[in-house]
């Protein structure tokens, strides 16, 4: 059977919907002979008016709402139902081809898309619910799970920053800080602004973090610092080494008993001026 159109109906209606035609047209042969019902009890007038307020109610129905009410019994339709089917096999047939093709455009509709795939971190999700409660050593321990799982995580970096910042744990929170632009944080302006981190922008350590482009961990480099093993000078080790020896040779005389107890004090002391 042919498919159904809303136009034709509203029109037929509109014409001879007194006589209950477009139901006929629509199908729907109970409805047309409720029209001629109304056209013997109510006589014409009546029939013309219902048949006007039908053509008007077809008007503005949609046609989503028309298809499925008078064409969706139909073997052949071809309605958006039938349009979106044939978008799918269209898509399905360009990813064949695709396959099939040895250029540059192989890649497939079909094939998984990496970032929309991704599953969220669990643990990333409950830190934030628990920081946005306050949990504050809460959330710390689920961020420190979620880096586990991804340690390249911008956000968590941050958050995790902020949390430190908020417990007053300023070195933890410059590592993460740094760690985070290290990776790709941009908003450098959010970390001179953020309200969590007010703690670690009042540090003394804050004007040489913020000059190194918030890169680098200044108690990392102050650890290095004092890693750093402090050589002496070659000038001063020998005369360390002279002054050990003459003292050691004023205590062998002492105990020898060949100078006096003032005598060695006396000594000891020109020794060391």
């Amino acid at each position: 059977m042919a498919r159904r159109d809303k136009n034709t109906a509203a029109f037929i209606s509109l014409v001879l919907g007194w006589m209950g035609l477009h139901q006929l047209y629509l199908r729907k042969p109970a409805m047309a002979f409720l029209f001629i019902g109304l056209l013997i009890f109510f006589k014409l007038p009546m029939a013309i008016v219902f048949g006007f307020i039908n053509a008007v109610l077809l008007l503005m129905m949609s046609d989503e709402e028309f298809d499925r009410r008078y064409n969706s019994n139909e073997a052949g339709q071809q309605g958006p139902n039938w349009d979106r089917r044939r978008d799918y096999r269209r898509r399905d047939q360009r990813n064949r081809d695709y396959r099939r093709s040895d250029g540059p455009y192989r890649r497939t509709f079909d094939q998984p898309n990496p970032v929309m795939q991704r599953k969220p971190n669990p643990f990333k999700t409950t830190g934030v619910k628990k920081y946005k409660d306050f949990d504050i050593d809460g959330a710390i321990e689920d961020f420190r799970q979620a880096l586990e799982i991804d340690p390249n995580d911008i956000a968590t970096h941050f958050n995790i920053a902020c949390a430190y910042s908020l417990n007053e744990e300023k070195e933890k929170a410059y590592n993460h800080l740094s760690k985070a632009v290290q990776l790709g944080f941009k908003d450098l302006q959010k970390i001179k602004t953020h309200d969590d981190l007010a703690y670690v922008r009042i540090q003394p350590e804050f004007e040489a973090f913020e000059n190194s482009g918030f890169t680098i961990n200044p108690f990392t480099e102050q650890k290095q610092d004092s890693e750093t093993p402090q050589t002496e000078e070659p000038g001063n080790l020998l005369e360390d080494d002279l002054l050990l020896s003459q003292l050691n040779k004023l205590k062998e005389l002492r105990e020898k008993g060949l100078i006096t107890e003032e005598e060695f004090a006396m000594e000891t002391r020109k020794l060391r001026q």
